[in-house]
């Protein structure tokens, strides 16, 4: 079986920023990426998915705050997107799909812990973490666990997160730490950019084993001697910055493989492909669930 995790953060942005969705007047204004979230994962599962989880921001705020307090937050987000997070859950829910509405926690948590949890499984044959977030590279293993841009339609295993950031999974949070990730609302360290981190990392592979002189340093950086100093003076700033970037795989997601199969539609589905303005969705998904109900086994 093949497991595909969702960033329901990311979709959403997506279809609210999305050309096509301000030209679209079947749905009503509130509702109008909810419903192309919705359309797009009942798509997905029409196209062979079994077994989907979908993880959300159910709150722009997380443990991580409290850590650093220029951390991203909900601040300054169009009202109009903000209002549609927790109707998407609960239409997703009413679709049958798996959702977790993360708090204390990022979404990105809940799709690592389950990508955790299904890369463990012997069942499972491939785990498709459904986001183009640079964080969640951290999460390839192989082409066993594998990121998916479904917008670009980009598969990206363990040699294509090396290709793109020349560092392996694993130094993802360091390459991170030291480059920063404006988006989350981190700065990295001073000088550090995408190419002097993966080089020193590339060889290092972790922040605590670079050397803290450069005279100790036998990778060739531009800048070198500028770049040591800063991370020994900083050292404690960037290992903040790498726990920040670090998502956590004991998030609580509580379900395992079996709980993400997709049986069909809920009994409430029907009135939410209404208030969405599509009512083929429930047409749609009651067909498939009928098809699938009917193949053996």
């Amino acid at each position: 079986m093949i497991v595909h995790l969702v960033d329901g953060t990311y979709e959403l942005f997506r279809y609210f920023l999305s050309p096509a969705a301000a030209f679209d007047r079947s749905a009503p204004p509130e509702l109008r990426a909810v419903r192309g979230v919705v359309a797009s994962i009942l798509g997905m599962i029409e196209e062979g998915a079994t077994h989907v989880g979908v993880a959300t921001d159910h709150v722009i705020e997380s443990f991580r705050n409290a850590l650093w307090p220029g951390y991203k937050t909900g601040e300054g987000m169009d009202p109009v997107l903000y209002a549609q997070f927790q109707p998407l859950e609960e239409a997703l829910s009413a679709l049958g799909v798996v959702v977790w509405p993360m708090v204390e926690f990022e979404a990105d948590d809940a799709l690592a812990a389950a990508a955790a949890r299904a890369a463990t499984d012997a069942r499972v044959g491939q785990v498709v973490v459904c986001s183009p977030d640079k964080d969640l590279a951290q999460c390839v293993r192989g082409d066993r666990v594998v990121q998916l841009d479904r917008r670009r339609r980009e598969v990206r295993d363990e040699a294509g997160v090396m290709k793109k950031f020349g560092v392996p999974p694993a130094s993802i949070p360091d390459w991170l730490a030291l480059v920063g990730d404006s988006a989350d609302g981190y700065p990295g360290l001073p000088g550090w950019g995408a190419t002097s981190a993966a080089t020193v990392l590339a060889r290092y592979g972790h922040l605590e084993h670079i050397p803290g002189r450069v005279a100790e340093w036998d990778v060739a950086v531009r800048g070198a001697a500028r770049l040591a100093t800063t991370l020994m003076e900083q050292r404690e700033r960037a290992m903040l910055f790498r726990t920040l970037a670090t998502v956590r795989i004991d998030a609580p997601i509580g379900v395992d493989v079996d709980g993400l199969r997709w049986a069909g539609p809920r009994s409430d589905f029907p009135a939410w492909s209404e208030r969405l303005g599509a009512p083929a969705l429930q047409e749609r998904a009651a067909k498939l669930a009928a098809e699938r109900a009917a193949l053996p086994g």
